[in-house]
């Protein structure tokens, strides 16, 4: 019965280790942006609101995700009224079709620019395959209609 107890103590101890080496892997994209806007409201009030967007991208599967955080600070001229926070990561779909070892970079426009015609702004992610000379480039803008539209292109190597 003892052994059986220190078998069963090992397996428990064993089984997230396990878990984590066949979990997928997770990395924060090393290209976030920020951008700010200022505005005047009656009655002398200042209202600055801050975006950030980051990018977490599963290494295995090419699958990403876009994040975003949202702070609004009003003030006015002798203290802070009001400080609002917001955010959230949405999962978007998978650059490759098939799993393997993936590298990727994003970058984000920061709205209202002249690379975005229609709408706040746009991303790009670039992925390539570590096994093999792969690399895959994707555009996403504003339609300004609503919808996001998305494309990507397989790179030539000459």
């Amino acid at each position: 019965m003892k052994h059986f107890v220190k078998i069963g103590f090992c397996v428990a101890l064993l089984l997230p280790l396990a878990d984590a080496a066949c979990a997928d892997d997770f990395k924060l994209s090393n290209n976030q942006r920020i951008s700010c806007s200022r505005g005047l409201s009656a009655g002398k009030l200042n209202t600055a609101t801050c975006k950030s967007y980051a990018y977490v991208f599963n290494t295995k599967t090419s699958e990403y995700f876009r994040c975003q955080v949202t702070l609004a600070l009003t003030r006015d001229n002798k203290e802070v009224i009001n400080v609002q926070t917001d955010g959230g990561c949405a999962k978007k779909p998978r650059v490759f079709e098939a799993d393997s070892s993936y590298s990727f970079d994003a970058t984000e426009t920061e709205p209202p620019n002249t690379n975005s015609f229609f709408g706040p702004g746009g991303y790009s992610i670039w992925v390539s395959d570590n096994t093999k000379q792969k690399v895959r480039g994707c555009i996403t803008i504003s339609s300004g209609l609503g919808s996001d539209i998305s494309k990507c292109l397989d790179m030539t190597f000459q």
